[in-house]
């Protein structure tokens, strides 16, 4: 049995899935949050029309911090697949042939529903009594979040944000390729979330129900409601939107209806 145990760790799958996994992780949110977190920090004149909270957040108490605990978060996290992997193997993920681009579409789109549900569902559930003041009060030190800040969070939660966005390729049974395509989107998602800007060039706009950063933005602001990442669906659907949010999104659209006619 120990044989056995120690055998899985060089099957190829190992280093696709767990390593490379994680380093696209890694690799994707820094190529994104640090460049984004550079912007809030300069604050450009040119987009500060993009900028959604007025209260500028204070640097030398959210840069160093999230770095220190996003770096911790990942090696924990790294560390939880790793000694998990035996299990973790035996999955449905794998690395046979490459799927056809269409496969990968329709898998992506699935994943990144899925996953604002499930995230909307475990939010919602850390925002109770004791879950809340043990685990994720940590992350909400954060009112005026930067890309940086994102995984400023317990690695309680860090974990299981994580291992839900794995959920969906465990699903349908994913090739490794789509899995790292998913969870650099998902990093973007992260990053953009937490940057306080509300670009209207995002890629997470081109998504039925987005409402792209200011859904979350808007939770960091007034903490209860607005419990899913992205998608404002699910806060309608299950009556959580944050207080002022459904009369902020009203006088957005007015703003915009005016600025375009």
């Amino acid at each position: 049995m120990g044989s056995g145990w120690l055998e899985s760790y060089r099957d190829p799958l190992f280093f696709l899935y767990p390593v490379v996994a994680q380093l696209v992780s890694v690799g994707s949110f820094a190529v994104f949050a640090f460049p984004l977190t550079y912007l809030a920090w300069k604050e450009p004149e040119s987009l500060k029309r993009f900028r959604i909270q007025n209260r500028r957040p204070r640097a030398q108490d959210l840069f160093f911090p999230s770095i220190g605990r996003w770096t911790v978060n990942n090696l924990l996290m790294f560390a939880a697949i790793a000694a998990a992997w035996p299990l973790v193997r035996l999955g449905t993920i794998h690395a046979g042939p490459l799927p056809r681009w269409y496969e990968i579409v329709w898998q992506f789109l699935f994943f990144v529903y899925l996953d604002d549900f499930l995230f909307y569902w475990m939010h919602r559930t850390l925002h109770q009594g004791r879950l809340y003041r043990s685990i994720h009060a940590v992350h909400h030190r954060i009112l005026t979040p930067w890309a940086i800040t994102a995984h400023y969070m317990h690695p309680v939660e860090y974990i299981l944000t994580g291992s839900l966005a794995l959920v969906g390729p465990s699903i349908v049974g994913a090739h490794v390729l789509t899995v790292w395509i998913w969870i650099a989107f998902r990093q973007w998602e992260a990053a953009e979330g937490h940057c306080g800007y509300a670009f209207p060039w995002s890629p997470s706009r081109l998504f039925l129900f987005s409402d792209s950063a200011w859904h979350h933005d808007f939770h960091h602001a007034k903490i209860k409601g607005n419990y899913a990442g992205f998608f404002s669906l699910w806060d309608r659907v299950f009556r959580t939107p944050a207080r002022g949010w459904l009369e902020s999104m009203e006088q957005r659209r007015g703003e915009k209806a005016n600025s375009s006619s």
